[in-house]
């Protein structure tokens, strides 16, 4: 799983890995110099060449070093790059139902703090592990060179101190694991809680909610704090392992010094591969934590890739009908469409069949669990038909990829989030090469222009979910819509934060797109759509009624329930008023 993230630089890594070789070559040579070093004197001989071969050496290792340092550090950065990238293009490609049942704060999470322990353990850590390992084996052989008796007591000290280690390996990976996921959980609640903010003020949660958040948070710290319990023993045992085998060699060495079985300066390089050998060990248990917690993050971050993708456009098949682009065919067709939103669930929508014609208002009503979103879902592609077909310009969805159906649509969302950026920015966000005549006049349309005039940095006024009011954030999602000039103008409750005078205004400009394109309206309040062209009446699933406003009331029971129930001859008279004014 790790590897999958290095491959990319593994010629980097591979010359990170010999530069890292060369310094422990470099490394393995000085006991032998300093060796020599003291024979010399012994021999009272000159020390002009091995003091000129230990300076060689120390200045050959400092450049190496450094090469060393900048080639790892870099292969580091490139893989959480990389790493990041492929999260968030996952993200933005995702299927929207499966990826909507994470919460945001998790992914979020994933693609900050999973990479980063991602970055030591997909570079350095693996490049440590290599290379520690044979600097131990270089040791090891070194020391046998020297003296087997003293090499036979550093190996049994180094072959307890591996099976401790490697026995508390296991535990350690478990606990950075849970210590991350209760991690992810903290960042889940805490977003979804700070969008909600108002509701949480309100509604007295403060301590209710802060105390669910922290006890992700407190599980978080209990494993991490379980986790360094472990590192620090396992660390300790390193660490003491090889202090205790240096002062067994240190005994045994004086023994053997002063019997004669072996010279001082042999006994003075033993020792010093014997400190050389704390570098490799104990840069194997630092490469081995660390990898753990790598290997964690890796393992969440390619859980990710569960999430399945949105289709792709299949190739159009022989009894597809031609596309139509005539003005007397209808713009989208829905045949015989069944739709669920998950397999073995009931069926939210069932064998329907609708059309929605090149220009006019089409509104979609029905009392709560009818099937409007579902509509909407399907017509945007969010959520694909179990059976049936849906076609645009004669074309099925299916031989089109969801960026060219959706090329058709502007889409104003009920709850009309902010994109992050400037009022400038979130009307162009759709149609970035509009003008300026262009987004004076959708301005215009929707009363913005005396707002946005009276701000002192006007269009370029930077935009939080904050700084304006509800009503405010829906007309600029509907200007932006506007701005688009779409095949279909996809309304989902758009009014529904917005006062009389500015509804009625806002009406006269769908009504004006109405007449050379097409609106679709889902309508949960039917003051919105009672001057639609069509109506169409949903319930459990299916179409039950459709029709003008005046044929609904007349003909159908549940259309009068609904009015009787939203007193729309009141509302009826009242924007006859507004209109009038």
């Amino acid at each position: 799983m790790l590897w999958s993230f290095v491959r990319p630089h593994r010629n980097k890594l591979l010359l990170g890995l010999v530069l890292a070789l060369f310094g422990s070559a470099l490394e393995l040579a000085n006991p032998m110099v300093v060796k020599l070093v003291l024979d010399t004197i012994s021999d009272s001989g000159s020390l002009a060449m091995p003091i000129a071969i230990l300076l060689s050496l120390f200045c050959v290792g400092l450049v190496t070093g450094l090469w060393h340092w900048i080639v790892l550090g870099t292969v580091a950065e490139k893989v959480v790059l990389e790493a990041r990238t492929s999260l968030v293009r996952r993200y933005f490609r995702a299927a929207l139902f499966p990826m909507s049942k994470r919460p945001s704060g998790e992914l979020v999470t994933r693609a900050t703090s999973d990479t980063v322990l991602l970055k030591e353990a997909a570079s350095s850590s693996i490049i440590s592990l290599v290379n520690g390992s044979v600097l131990m084996v270089g040791t090891l052989i070194m020391m046998g060179v020297l003296d087997l008796v003293l090499l036979s007591v550093t190996v049994v000290a180094v072959v307890v101190v591996t099976v401790l280690f490697l026995t508390l390996m296991p535990a350690i990976a478990r606990a950075q694991e849970k210590a991350q996921n209760s991690l992810g959980l903290m960042g889940g609640v805490l977003d979804g809680s700070l969008r909600a903010i108002r509701t949480v003020k309100v509604s007295r949660a403060e301590e209710r909610l802060g105390s669910q958040i922290l006890e992700h948070a407190e599980d978080a710290t209990r494993y991490g704090i379980r986790s360094v319990r472990r590192e620090a023993v396992a660390w300790t045992i390193a660490f003491g392992g090889v202090q205790l085998a240096i002062i067994a060699i240190l005994g045994v060495g004086a023994t053997r010094v002063a019997s004669g079985e072996i010279a001082v300066s042999t006994l003075v390089a033993f020792l010093l591969y014997a400190f050389t050998l704390m570098n490799p060990v104990m840069e194997l248990s630092q490469s081995v934590t660390t990898l753990q917690s790598g290997i964690a993050a890796a393992k969440r971050i390619r859980e990710v890739e569960a999430i399945p993708l949105e289709p792709t456009a299949e190739a159009p098949s022989g009894s597809a009908p031609a596309a139509s682009n005539g003005h007397g065919s209808p713009l989208l067709e829905l045949r015989g469409v069944t739709a669920r939103y998950a397999p073995g669930a009931a069926a939210a929508l069932e064998r329907i069949d609708m059309t929605i014609p090149r220009r006019g208002h089409t509104a979609i009503v029905g009392p709560s669990g009818a099937g409007k979103t579902t509509v909407l879902s399907l017509l945007l592609r969010f959520l694909e038909p179990e059976e049936g077909r849906i076609t645009v310009n004669g074309t099925p969805y299916r031989e089109l990829s969801p960026q060219q159906v959706r090329g058709h649509f502007a889409y104003v969302e009920q709850d009309t989030p902010v994109v992050p950026g400037t009022i400038r920015e979130n009307l162009l966000f759709t149609n970035p090469e509009a003008s300026e005549e262009d987004v004076r006049r959708v301005l215009d349309e929707v009363l913005l222009t005396d707002k946005v005039a009276a701000l002192e940095e006007g269009l370029d006024t930077p935009l939080d979910a904050g700084s304006i009011s509800g009503g405010q954030r829906q007309r600029i999602a509907l200007a932006r819509a506007l701005l688009g000039s779409p095949d279909v103008l996809l309304l989902d409750e758009a009014t529904s934060q917005v006062d009389a005078i500015t509804e009625a205004a806002i009406t006269r400009s769908v009504r004006g797109h109405a007449d050379r394109a097409a609106v679709v309206t889902i309508a949960h309040r039917l003051s919105t759509v009672i001057h639609a062209d069509r109506i169409l009446l949903l319930e459990d699933g299916g179409i039950r009624a459709q029709g003008t406003h005046a044929r609904l009331l007349e003909e159908d029971e549940l259309y009068r329930d609904l009015v009787s129930a939203l007193h729309i001859a009141d509302v009826e008279g009242r924007d006859e008023e507004v209109a009038s004014a």
